[in-house]
């Protein structure tokens, strides 16, 4: 994966994180302060129902002004927002909030507004709840006791029972203060409850509702949704770019097969499929080459095909018309000649099809390069006695004489380069090897004409020759350099021509690491 790329896509992620994060904190944000406002006046609407219910509160309930600043206001006198007044309208309970503490506000069926200032709203709405419960238990008889303690935890939504068990006894230090207080709040915000000494000394458990959560279930279940959806989008948007890029291999690939060999993918700086653009246009190239080698091979071998055929079309003709034993001997030995050139070029021809269509299965092995030198030189030496063929090896390079190498196949380059200097040699073929710790390199030179320096890279081509003979004196068909150039690219190394500085003739050179 590019460096580059890799950077970017982390650059995407963290902004990711940060963006799911910072939509999250708003979006829980905005639901806590919707929760609690509508938990605020949940709470505070049973105990204001029952206030503005009563028919006169502010005489019957004398004692919550002094604790908690309890009015009777006319509505037009209260300087209320349109909002406020509306919901008021509607029979709400509005709690609203400023520097002093939270206010409930809700309006009689006279019109009036009944408001309760609270220093904090859960802790006052329970002791103003709890003193109410204590007002009414104490003025009921005890026959009533009950119902009435029934009544008012239905309409304020608090629990109440009697604490007539050790295991509702609330904490020593709770009964401690009950002793001298006929109410107490224990409990904290979380679950409320307030311990109630009534007149005749019984005492009763009071729990408030639940104090406000600002994680719930239902709140963590929606910000986990609405987190997989940003990131589903995000991902989406971040896998656009690569889709693209994979769309214009895909592209190029539709192309390809429809004939269109020179399209290639526009290879893009530091993304995904940067490498794999890279390799499919590798690819395409080495197609494409395959493709006209395959073109110029069937045009070539057709060409190569025609002069030995027609030798022996023409041999077979004279066969037929031979009147002494003497010309039908010389035509027959002239069409085994053009049948060997013939089983020669096919064998050329399949070595150099094996080695550009992907290569032989190499098996590399350790092996002496200058025995298979040797080898060559005596092989050759036979088959042009003509020629002076010396191998040159130094001292040196018998040290380092052994590489990781196909045998067969360097014995074939080897006896290709020489048999073409022998070709064109006057009298002197010198093979020298040059080996080191790291590579191997081979020089076969000759005396001959030597191979003028704008034609240096096209003796490799395949059929390439530099004169225009057909004849069997010249030899060759132009696939031995090219069989050369790929045995040496199978071995990880190249071949190149140059001017023998000593025989003043051409000069052939091998050169591959020395270990695979």
């Amino acid at each position: 994966m590019p460096f580059t790329f890799t950077i970017k896509l982390f650059a995407r992620l963290a902004g990711l994180a940060v963006l799911i994060t910072l939509v999250c904190s708003l979006i829980w944000w905005g639901l806590a302060s919707v929760r609690h406002q509508a938990w605020q006046e949940q709470l505070a609407e049973p105990l204001m129902t029952w206030l503005a219910r009563t028919p006169s509160p502010a005489q019957q309930y004398h004692w919550l002004s002094p604790l908690y600043d309890f009015q009777i206001t006319n509505a037009k006198r209260l300087s209320l927002g349109p909002v406020i007044s509306e919901r008021l309208h509607y029979g709400q309970t509005p709690v609203i909030s400023d520097q002093v503490g939270p206010q409930a506000l809700i309006a009689n069926d006279s019109g009036s507004v009944l408001s309760l200032r609270l220093r904090e709203l859960y802790r006052g709405i329970a002791e103003a709840t709890a003193l109410t419960v204590l007002w009414h238990l104490n003025q009921a008889t005890p026959e009533d006791r009950d119902e009435m303690a029934r009544v008012l935890a239905e309409e304020l939504n608090v629990t109440l029972e009697v604490v007539d068990r050790a295991g509702q006894l609330p904490p020593p230090e709770v009964l401690e203060r009950v002793s001298g207080q006929n109410m107490v709040f224990f409990g904290g915000e979380r679950q409320g409850q307030v311990v109630l000494r009534l007149e005749n000394g019984s005492l009763m458990r009071m729990a408030m509702p639940a104090g406000f959560q600002s994680l719930t279930w239902p709140v963590v279940a929606l910000l986990v949704a609405l987190a997989g959806l940003v990131l589903m989008v995000a991902v989406r948007l971040l896998m656009r770019d690569l889709e693209q890029n994979l769309r214009t291999v895909e592209s190029v690939a539709v192309r390809i097969s429809r004939g269109e060999l020179e399209a290639r993918v526009e290879p893009g700086q530091g993304n995904l499929v940067s490498r794999l653009s890279r390799s499919f246009n590798g690819m395409a190239d080495q197609i494409q080459r395959l493709v006209e080698v395959q073109r110029e091979m069937i045009h070539a071998v057709s060409h190569e095909l025609r002069t030995p055929v027609a030798r022996i079309r023409f041999g077979v003709q004279m066969v037929e018309t031979a009147k002494d034993e003497q010309t039908l001997q010389r035509q027959l030995d002239g069409i085994d000649n053009d049948i060997q050139e013939l089983d020669e070029l096919i064998d050329e021809i399949l070595t150099y099809a094996r080695l550009e269509q992907g290569g032989p299965v190499f098996s590399l092995r350790p092996d002496r390069v200058t025995d298979i030198v040797r080898q060559v030189v005596e092989e050759q030496q036979v088959i042009h006695p003509g020629a002076n063929i010396e191998a040159v090896i130094p001292e040196s390079s018998e040290v380092f004489s052994e590489s990781d190498i196909e045998p067969r196949y360097m014995h074939r380059a080897i006896q290709n380069l020489v048999g073409n200097a022998c070709r064109y040699a006057r009298r002197e073929v010198r093979v020298r090897c040059l080996l080191d710790q790291e590579n191997c390199r081979i020089d076969v030179e000759d005396d001959g004409p030597g191979v003028p320096e704008q034609d240096w890279e096209k003796v490799f081509s395949a059929f390439a020759r530099l004169d225009d003979s057909r004849t069997r004196n010249s030899g060759g068909y132009g696939l031995g350099l090219s069989i050369v150039r790929r045995i040496l690219f199978w071995h990880g190394g190249q071949s190149f021509v140059g001017r023998s500085a000593e025989l003043g003739g051409a000069r052939f050179s091998l050169v591959w690491p020395r270990r695979q």
